[in-house]
């Protein structure tokens, strides 16, 4: 439940008179636009806050995975918890454009998931199933019945592959959508064939640091070109985009434009019914609103001029912003005419205008409410299967009659109103205990409410009319476990030949009244802790226990919880990971750690048991780096640690006086000057599709067998290679002074070998290793090797 200040806050962010002048946009177009993106931030979000707010369609992102396998500048969560944050970030990023989400893939335990850098397209598809795919976008196609798709990259070697397999999924399902024998299933869910008029593709290049289109873009048929700023904010579209895209923050998105165009070349590939020629306008033979739909429609009659004439009034009612009053008078009555079209059409072309003419009246009755009516739903209580919680809704409507509210619960849940005055109702809400834990990941964003299981219908008399809005709450109903379990440590390092010690583990927040353990093992209570006690000689790999609370495997529920997204939760199991390899550690290594926040390496060195300090801003300025023989600077630290930017020359004077420096992988984005960053010049290569091997299994080819980054104090076999996941390496070195020493070789298959993954110089007294392999995330994985290969990078110079 949001506490008051929160509360506040989001109502000082939300003027009365922003609500209802984006309300009112909505009603200038019966238009709805689809772009279809493979990863949260892929939406063109400049183009789609054009279309919206002056154009006034309605706008549909269909996203393909939640950007589980994708990186995070921001923190730690990586894998689904990532997935969570992204998908939180994709929703806020359509609120602020007031955009409806489709999301296709449903995390990583779905086929459809974001498994990590593809550079092929072929290959997402078998590993996605192309039939697959393109269901999930027929069924979003027929169920938001878009009359325009347009995918944000081209399907061209040098993109990335998720993206070239969006494309042309997208592009296969536009024929499917309108055939009755493809998926007829989609019948039970009340989905019927649907025609989409139009499929562009951008005219534009995808290529960049990122990536790097082989092929040119196809030739601009269409100039997308908006004249005039957005009437509430008087920015650019595109910088109203970016305000968008600033939502994507896990990713570094979101820049301010200084003399933005509002301008984007198209190519349109497919049109229904007709050639594929040059246009002036995006809305060329499309009904553009509810007087063009009377006219192209076939329409005769009486529905004919009732949609004329409703037009009419939309017109005024948003001309007389912010009158209220009069605002409310024509809609009234704009929404009557309509319900006089529907009465009077055809039952042949229904299909093409009755969608449009029910999205228009929902539309209409959320402007007659937000115009009439203050209302808020809060939810109090512990939601947990067998929970009794309160539904609490106030509403201030002086302008309403005959208010009712209904809570909008899923089959099984019931609700009875216990408490009811002037303007507030109150429901006790039963949670059955055989209900499921809600799932981590939602499966649409409406931004006109409706979203979640749980939310309030409320109806009232406008005048003549009924109007229905499904209101959303404060915040949504999570039913999540009854207890959750956090254990101390989650995860224990043991190497081969130590003593059989017990490991003890605190867990907080709930009593396991058990453990699951492996033969051998055994799990015993010791006060408020637990001692786990190995077998005298345990083998080699991860082994995991399981505690139990409530008879079923142990759950933990974290916070996901950021200032630019509403909060959420992360729900998963509650285990404990024991990892025993073979491993040496360096003699007399003191390491100085300098995290950025988005990774765990710290944290396992510790673990390995390696002497480790964290380095703040305080001894980075003015603490003693002698006494320390090894710094490591974290993923992404330069360009998230202001204090480690000024510290550069003094991390050099370290290095020149006998320090050894590690720098894990940084993007060119991360500050990262290649002149002054590092030591000696580095610079790190772009477009990085170029400079990172996506295979995890990818062989690796020793160049220095006797370094001794390679073989002290442990001896890097091909065993240590094997195990990775998701990928090998990304932002590999390109270009670097002759000091940097070559130690590996490597590509994907059919490709070049590439040797800047792990490079490293003498210099002066000291050493600076740069490594680009993704060592944090194979040993968030616990990949024997990479833990074996970080002890022999942290050693002394």
């Amino acid at each position: 439940m949001l506490d008051d200040h929160s509360r506040l806050a989001r109502a000082v962010h939300q003027p009365a008179l922003v609500r209802l002048h984006r309300a009112l946009s909505r009603l200038q177009s019966v238009l709805t636009v689809m772009n279809t993106g493979a990863h949260p931030d892929d939406e063109i979000n400049g183009m789609l806050a054009a279309l919206r707010f002056a154009y006034g369609m309605r706008v549909v992102v269909a996203c393909s995975t939640r950007g589980e396998g994708g990186q995070n500048a921001l923190g730690p969560e990586r894998g689904g918890v990532l997935g969570v944050l992204r998908t939180a970030e994709m929703e806020e990023a359509a609120r602020r454009i007031d955009v409806d989400v489709a999301w296709l893939g449903h995390g990583p335990d779905d086929p459809v998931h974001d498994f990590g850098f593809s550079k092929n397209g072929d290959d997402t598809l078998r590993r996605w199933g192309e039939e697959r795919i393109v269901e999930r976008l027929v069924r979003a196609y027929r169920k938001y019945q878009p009359d325009i798709v347009i995918p944000t990259f081209l399907d061209v070697p040098g993109q990335h592959g998720h993206h070239r397999a969006m494309t042309r999924a997208a592009e296969k399902a536009f024929v499917m959508a309108a055939d009755p024998t493809a998926f007829p299933e989609h019948a039970k869910l009340g989905l019927q064939p649907w025609q989409i008029s139009k499929f562009y593709l951008p005219a534009w290049s995808g290529a960049g640091y990122a990536y790097d289109d082989e092929a040119p873009p196809p030739p601009e048929t269409l100039s997308l070109q908006v004249a005039g700023r957005d009437d509430v904010t008087g920015l650019a579209y595109r910088q109203l985009g970016e305000w968008s895209r600033a939502a994507h923050a896990s990713q570094g998105m979101g820049v301010w434009r200084d003399n933005p165009v509002d301008r984007w070349s198209l190519h349109l590939k497919l049109r229904a019914g007709g050639p594929a020629e040059p246009e002036s306008d995006i809305r060329n033979h499309l009904p553009t609103n509810l007087a063009d739909l009377a006219a192209t429609s076939g329409l005769a009659g009486a529905a004919a001029a009732a949609l004329r004439e409703a037009q009419e009034h939309i017109g005024t009612a948003i001309a007389a912003f912010p009158n209220r009053e009069r605002i409310g008078r024509e809609l009234a009555q704009a929404a009557h005419l309509i319900e006089e079209a529907k009465k009077n059409s055809d039952d042949e072309r229904s299909d093409q205008i009755v969608h449009r003419l029910d999205r228009k009246l929902r539309e209409i009755d959320a402007v007659l409410f937000e115009l009439q009516a203050h209302a808020r739903a809060v939810f109090k209580g512990a939601c947990h299967p067998g929970a009794k919680v309160a539904l609490d809704v106030h509403i201030h409507a002086s302008g309403l009659k005959d208010i009712t509210v209904v809570p909008r619960l899923p089959i099984g849940m019931d609700a009875v109103e216990r408490l009811s005055g002037a303007g507030h109702v109150e429901y006790a809400i039963t949670i059955p205990k055989s209900v499921s834990h809600t799932g981590n990941y939602p499966e649409a964003f409406d931004p006109i409410g409706g979203n979640g299981e749980v939310g309030v219908i409320v109806s009232a008399q406008v005048g003549e009319r009924t109007i229905r809005v499904d209101l959303d709450p404060e915040e949504p109903l999570r039913i999540d476990p009854s207890q959750s379990l956090v254990l101390d440590p989650i995860t224990v390092i043991r190497k081969i030949g130590d003593d059989a010690s017990s490991i003890w583990i605190k867990a907080v927040g709930a009593e396991p009244e058990g453990w699951q353990a492996p033969d051998g093992w055994t799990v015993r209570k010791d006060c408020a802790d637990w001692i786990i006690d190995l077998p005298q000689q345990a083998s080699a790999g991860v082994s995991t226990l399981v505690p139990f609370v409530d008879g079923r495997p142990a759950s933990q529920v974290q916070t996901i919880a950021y200032p630019h997204i509403r909060p959420t939760s992360f729900v998963t199991p509650a285990e404990l990971k024991i990892l025993t390899l073979d491993v040496a550690l360096p003699e007399s290594a003191r390491i100085g750690y300098i995290g950025g926040g988005s990774d765990n390496v710290g944290a396992h060195m510790r673990r390995l048991g390696l002497d480790v300090t964290d380095l703040g801003e305080a001894e980075l300025k003015a603490g003693s780096l002698s006494e320390y023989t090894t710094i490591v600077v974290g993923i992404f630290a330069f360009g998230l640690r202001r204090d480690l930017k000024a510290a550069t020359t003094r991390l050099h004077r370290f290095v020149e006086g006998g320090g050894h420096l590690v720098t894990l992988y940084h993007r060119p984005t991360d500050a990262w000057d290649p002149d002054h960053t590092p030591p000696r010049r580095l610079a790190i290569g772009t477009p990085s599709l170029r400079w990172r091997v996506t295979d995890p299994s990818a062989p690796v080819t020793v160049l220095q067998p006797e370094s001794p980054l390679l073989t002290y104090p442990n001896r890097i076999e091909p065993a240590d290679w094997q195990g990775w996941d998701k990928e090998r390496g990304l932002y590999f070195a390109s270009d670097y002074d002759p000091a940097y020493e070559e130690l590996l070789s490597l590509s994907d298959p059919g490709e070049s070998p590439l040797k800047g993954s792990l490079v490293s110089a003498r210099i002066g007294r000291g050493r600076h290793t740069h490594v680009a392999l993704v060592l944090h995330h194979q040993i968030d994985k616990l990949v024997p090797g990479a833990f074996r290969l970080l002890a022999n990078l942290v050693q002394p110079a």
